[in-house]
């Protein structure tokens, strides 16, 4: 995002961060979700040693009419990272690492010496040392030889260290975890007494069925009045973890736990996640609650609306009943009957009515079933199947809305946006007209239309949209096209909503096991419970780590998304010249990306693969036309494809067109 324009005579500079290819040109983006043509393009002999998400300075060229502005890089201000991963290739004196990140344009340089024999073709960890000449590959230095390419162990901890991220805590974090669960029997013993007491009441918790670790409970009792009363309640792992200890540190430097296909990189010690503050079956736990009460007609009258009549925040104490896993819970409301039938009735049915009052309210529906991979003894990829959203997901997802929601609002009006107070919000801006109106156009090009008034568009009319497209062949296309037009939710201490929610007040409430927001919200919410106001200093860290935790967030889900497309591609070598069914998901200059319909693997169709014609990429139109032949593909259209290749180190997957 650009951050400043200096003016230094009759020269302008910018500050701002640079994306690279791996061909070494460079883009420094005016804004979040600025048009790449509209970034200042940076040739490759003006780099001057950038590499990609760097902060740099930038001289702007003089502009040419018409033509894309231009600039080279006067300065690093600030290196994204140093530390590289790729494979190792041998050369006379020296090995040189060719990184594996598809954005980093230049080798690196490693002294022989430094190398352990028989390292040639490893994957490794590297350092750049040295690097000032651009001419010249930079200098680094080996950190750890990580192991062989296509082994499952080394490519899932190469995709961890790769963006920055570690997978082990260190021994010194472990061993604290182990002290703080000795003192925790005298702890609960202590709080019982301080907080309200919920373990008489029906409670339990509803989780996949591979869940280890348990954040959120839910209570239900009805009232003598015949009211009805719902617990949202969420591991207090903040009763544990004390501001600034070292477990502490390490996770606010994590600040999220990592979900990878075949394992999650914790954010806290297993001892304190999976166990000493998992909300685990038949234990008294402790807990920080949002408590709401309903009319009773809020579930027996169809018509009539949910909301709250009143709510009540505060720490608690629990005893999980039962543990469910989403599948149990659901079979249970499909027979009518079986443990807490009347409960999960209750909550089924009040959710229902949530969902339709915040998709009134504009909040929109992005929910979709999710590919999952099951994997053999080897954690190798042996088949697909799909994960659907049912009742009970959705039954969870709006008890924890409402429960982040409510938070929010209860903190806002307790500050009144007073500057001595503070909060940290989950924020959702607006998308960009620009790209509002590219979605606009391609949409009207294929049968649909967003109405835009003033370049935006209300999240009414996205709902509306992916209301039209639902079953419809081209949905999951056009539900990533949509996503991709939309902003990021982030966190922040300076609230502007949240659009795809359509919340004026949101927050991270409900995870705080594997959120380290989440732990910040309960800390903030314990002193504004208190009457206490958070000093200028507290306001100021508070701040760096909203931002932080955002890219943290980001760069897990990078992770996530790497692990998926490295077990798409270890499935789908195994399945070579195999035909599947697909859906054309991207087009580009060099190739059409194609999505195989089951397993969602998404791979290429090479433009050299498509025969002697010449093909015309049509970017506003999301499609490529043959000069002569005039065959056409476009986003969005059925193909029958044949696996042709497959590359583990890349997890890149390439496809051939078959003839239907």
């Amino acid at each position: 995002m650009l951050k400043y324009l200096i003016f230094m005579g009759n020269k302008n500079y910018i500050e701002g961060i640079i994306t690279t290819t791996g061909k070494g040109l460079g883009f420094v983006s005016l804004g979040e979700g600025s048009p790449r043509e509209n970034d200042i393009r940076i040739e490759t002999g003006f780099l001057n040693t950038a590499l990609h998400r760097d902060r740099v300075k930038v001289l702007l060229h003089p502009r040419i009419p018409n033509e894309q502005q231009t600039g080279e890089i006067t300065e690093i201000i600030e290196r994204a990272k140093i530390t590289f991963v790729g494979t190792l290739e041998k050369d006379t004196d020296a090995y040189f690492l060719v990184p594996q990140d598809n954005h980093i344009y230049v080798d690196i340089r490693i002294p022989a010496a430094g190398v352990p024999a028989g390292s040639d073709k490893k994957k490794a960890l590297v350092r750049i040392t040295k690097w000032t000449d651009p001419k010249k590959n930079p200098e680094g230095e080996l950190v750890e030889i990580i192991g062989d390419s296509g082994d499952n162990e080394t490519e899932i901890r190469a995709i961890i260290l790769d963006k920055g991220l570690q997978m082990e805590l260190p021994d010194a974090i472990e061993k604290e975890a182990h002290e703080i669960k000795k003192d925790a029997t005298a702890l609960l013993v202590r709080e019982i007494h301080k907080r309200r007491d919920f373990r008489n009441i029906t409670t339990f918790t509803i989780d996949p069925a591979d869940a280890k670790d348990f954040d959120d409970a839910l209570s239900v009792q009805t009232l003598a009045d015949g009211s009805i009363e719902i617990g949202v309640h969420i591991a207090d792992v903040s009763a544990y973890i004390r501001p600034h200890s070292a477990i502490d540190e390490e996770a606010r430097n994590r600040a999220t736990s990592i979900y990878l296909v075949d394992r999650v990189v914790p954010m806290f010690p297993e001892v304190l996640s999976n166990d000493l503050c998992s909300l685990n079956e038949k234990e008294d736990k402790l807990t920080f609650s949002a408590v709401f009460t309903f009319p009773k007609e809020a579930f027996s009258d169809p018509k009539k609306s949910v909301y709250p009549e009143t709510e009540w925040f505060g720490r608690t104490v629990i005893h999980s009943d039962r543990r469910f896993a989403y599948e149990d819970a659901q079979k249970i409301l499909d027979d009518g009957a079986g443990m807490f039938h009347d409960e999960l009735v209750i909550l089924n049915t009040l959710a229902k009515k949530l969902d339709k009052q915040n998709r009134d309210a504009g909040a929109i529906n992005f929910s979709h079933d999710e590919v999952k991979f099951i994997l053999d003894e080897n954690k190798r990829p042996i088949g697909v199947y799909r994960k659907e959203m049912q009742d009970t997901n959705k039954l969870i997802e709006e008890f924890m809305l409402l429960a982040n929601r409510k938070v929010a609002e209860f903190v806002a009006k307790k500050i009144k946006d007073d500057d001595a107070s503070l909060f940290v919000y989950r924020i959702h801006d607006e998308p960009e007209p620009d790209r509002l109106g590219l979605l606009a156009t391609f949409l009207g090009r294929i049968g649909y239309k967003l109405p835009l008034k003033d370049g935006r568009a209300t999240s009414q009319d996205i709902n509306k949209l992916l209301d039209q497209i639902k079953g419809t062949p081209q949905e999951s296309m056009l539900h990533t096209v949509i996503i991709r037009t939309l902003a990021k939710a982030i966190y922040s201490t300076n609230n502007i909503g949240h659009y795809g929610l359509g919340f004026k007040y949101y927050t991270h409430f409900t995870s705080p096991i594997r959120r380290y927001p989440d732990v910040m919200v309960h800390r903030l919410l314990a002193h504004y419970l208190a009457g206490e106001q958070v000093t200028q200093e507290e306001m100021q860290e508070y701040r760096k780590l909203s931002a932080h935790s955002s890219e943290m967030e980001k760069l897990a889900a990078d992770a996530e998304r790497a692990s998926i497309k490295f077990k798409q591609a270890e499935y789908m070598a195994t399945r070579i010249g195999q035909t599947f069914e697909g859906t054309i998901s991207g087009v580009a200059e060099w190739g059409i990306f194609i999505e195989e319909n089951e397993t969602k693997c998404e791979g290429l169709v090479r433009i050299a693969d498509l025969g002697n014609d010449f093909y015309i990429f049509e970017k506003e139109n999301y499609r490529i036309i043959g000069k002569n032949t005039r065959k056409r593909y476009a986003l969005g259209d059925k193909v029958r494809i044949r696996v042709k290749a497959v590359d583990l180190e890349r997890k890149s997957i390439d496809y051939e067109f078959v003839e239907k």
